[in-house]
Formats: structure tokens, C-alpha cells, sequence
């Protein structure tokens, strides 16, 4: 076992420190070369490159873990690299391989092991792949040539604390499109999100809700985290829409509240009438970051929405999923065959 840095684990953020590696592979005349592991953190492009032009970007976002037993290991990256070729073909990026990408992670890991944060601390090892397009464009088109790239950053928990009740708000602004770039990860669609963000920030609450840009009367989702509910008789339901990006987390507890817990899943398109209406018991925001973020209150213009489960703790449902998922990321419950990628044992 790789000693580990010398941080006060229990202490970190969410923020970026620099590891000691990090991965690099170049997309040229066709094709991605070997990759290396590099010292050097910096990207330097030229100041044409295709992303600083017309933003052509990609991103993905996983953790690697430090389990009860002392493995270390990563949730689902399998999926990520799956949710990252859709991105690319989205964007007419080429595709890094999908065993590729897994392995780069694998290897990235190792050569930050040192850097894993221990069972225990609240902290894991923040996974950050993207891909850019780097050689000069001034007409409108896709780049020729493209770098990817994976970093890692140890974080501590994404609420300091434990997760307390957040409250939102409906957007006067649209996230996505329904036939444009909401379902895929591009760093465009986050650029376009942090005015309102911001303007949230500013005015007290803690996030957007995003209604349908169609007849803005359908729940979307926030501008980083999908959205579940829990209905008083214990049915997940979940948002459905063809813009809302498709949430690993998201995924799994589904699977986990049909598969684990024996629960009712709704996944259809969801009013916010019901919200209105009082039809829900509990509200969540799902993500890597954050796992579950558990929403107290919705905030319409004026009016105030309370969900029933309340601003003091998460509702019981949310937490048993929360609990069930973070058990299985942390080795304290047995996994779903293929979810978690063992990096060392």
C-alpha cells in the first residue's frame, strides 16, 4: 500500500489541489496516440485552439474510494465512459475508447493512490476526464485535433456537516433545449448556467429548478443535479425527459430502489402542479458530487412550496437510498455485479 500524503483529510473541501499526475493522450490525423502520465498541470493551446473559439468540450466527473476493507476502488466508470462517447458524437469530438478511457482512470488512480483519501475521512478522490479541441479554428467547424485529459483532486464531502435541507427555486431562465445539448455533459451547457446560478445565489436560494423551455410546466432538473421525489405511499419518481442529462447516480438508485429496497419506480414526466399540489413526500437532488441533496423548500415567485419531510434532516426514503448507495460506493454492502472497478487491492 502507497503511504498516503500528509492532509488533514478531514478538513478538505471541494476545490482543486494538484495531485502529482495526471493523464494526457492527443488526437491526431486520425487518431489518439499511447498517452502518458505527466508532472505538468498546465494545458498549453494555441490562441485559435477550437475550444477557446467555439467551445468544443467535453467533461466527465467520478470518484475513486478508499473501502471499509482498505481496497481502493471506483463507482461505475464504465458508465461515465459511455455517457462521454455520447457527449463526443454530440459534439462531433472523436470517441477516446471505452477501455481505453477505463484503463487511463485505473492508471491515473494508481499513480495518485497516495492521494485516495482514507476510510472514514468523509473524503474521496475527485475523477475529472475532459476533452477539448486544441488546434487553430476560425471558421465555424469542428477542431482536427484534440487533447484528453484526466485529472484528480482529493475533495472532502460536498456539504460540510452532513446534507441539510436545501431550498430552490423555479428558473425564469431555460437550461436545455428539447433537441439541443441538455442530454449530454458539454461544457457549454454548464458556461450558459452560472448567470443563474449566480442570480440565485444572490437572492438566497440554493440552486434553479428548470421547468420544460416548451410550456414550462414540466420538472427538468437543476442546473447540476438530477431531481427525484418520494410520494407519501413510498413511490420513487423520477423526471423524465430527453434533455435531462442522464445521471449515473441518478441511474443507480433507481436500480437500487427497485432492485434492493423492493420500491415502486415512476419514471415519467412530472408536473409541477404535483409539486403544487402537495403530491410529494420528499425531494432530492442527485449527483457524484453530493450523492443526495435533500430539498426542503421550492420557491415560486413568491409563493413557498414546503415539502412535507421538512429544512431539519433528509426524508427517511432519500436517506435509505442515500445510505443503501454510499454503503455499496464504500464497501460496507455488497455491489450489483460490474459497479465497482477494484484499482488496488
Amino acid at each position: 500500500m502507497v503511504p498516503k500524503k500528509d492532509l488533514d483529510w478531514g478538513s478538505l473541501g471541494f476545490g482543486y489541489l494538484k495531485t502529482d499526475k495526471r493523464f494526457i493522450s492527443n488526437y491526431k490525423n486520425g487518431a489518439w496516440d499511447e498517452g502518458v502520465l505527466s508532472d505538468d498541470a498546465n494545458v498549453v493551446i494555441n490562441e485559435c485552439a477550437g475550444v477557446l473559439q467555439y467551445s468544443q468540450s467535453c467533461f466527465e466527473g467520478l470518484k475513486a474510494y478508499t473501502t471499509e476493507d482498505g481496497k481502493i476502488v471506483c463507482f461505475r466508470p464504465d458508465m461515465n465512459a459511455e455517457r462521454m462517447k455520447n457527449s463526443c458524437e454530440r459534439l462531433e469530438m472523436p470517441v477516446f475508447p471505452v477501455d481505453r478511457w477505463v484503463q487511463a482512470v485505473v492508471d491515473t488512480v494508481r499513480a495518485d493512490e497516495a492521494w485516495v483519501p482514507p476510510y472514514g475521512s468523509g473524503a474521496t478522490l475527485y475523477i475529472r476526464p475532459y476533452m477539448f479541441g486544441s488546434n487553430p479554428v476560425i471558421g465555424v467547424k469542428p477542431a482536427d485535433e484534440y487533447q484528453f485529459r484526466i485529472l484528480t483532486t482529493p475533495v472532502g464531502p460536498y456539504f460540510k456537516g452532513g446534507a441539510k435541507p436545501i431550498v430552490i427555486r423555479i428558473s425564469d431562465f431555460d437550461r436545455a433545449a428539447p433537441r439541443g445539448t441538455g442530454h449530454v455533459k458539454a461544457g457549454l451547457n454548464y458556461a450558459m448556467s452560472l448567470h443563474a446560478i449566480m442570480d440565485a445565489h444572490r437572492n438566497g436560494f440554493n440552486e434553479n429548478l428548470y421547468l420544460d423551455p416548451a410550456t414550462r410546466t414540466k420538472i427538468e432538473e437543476t442546473g447540476g443535479a438530477n431531481v427525484i421525489f418520494v410520494t407519501p405511499d413510498n413511490t420513487l419518481v423520477v423526471p423524465k425527459s430527453p434533455s435531462i442529462l442522464p445521471s449515473i447516480t441518478r441511474r443507480s438508485i433507481v436500480y437500487i430502489a427497485k432492485e434492493i429496497l423492493g420500491m415502486k419506480v415512476d419514471e415519467r414526466e412530472v408536473y409541477f402542479d404535483e409539486v403544487k399540489k402537495g403530491e410529494f413526500a420528499e425531494c432530492g437532488l442527485c449527483g457524484t458530487a453530493a450523492v443526495i441533496s435533500p430539498v426542503g423548500k421550492i420557491y415560486d415567485h413568491g409563493t413557498e412550496y414546503d415539502i412535507p419531510s421538512g429544512m431539519e434532516k433528509m426524508g427517511p426514503t432519500l436517506q435509505k437510498l442515500y445510505d443503501t448507495l454510499t454503503g455499496i460506493q464504500m464497501g460496507r454492502l455488497e455491489a450489483p455485479k460490474g459497479w465497482i472497478c477494484v484499482i488496488d487491492e
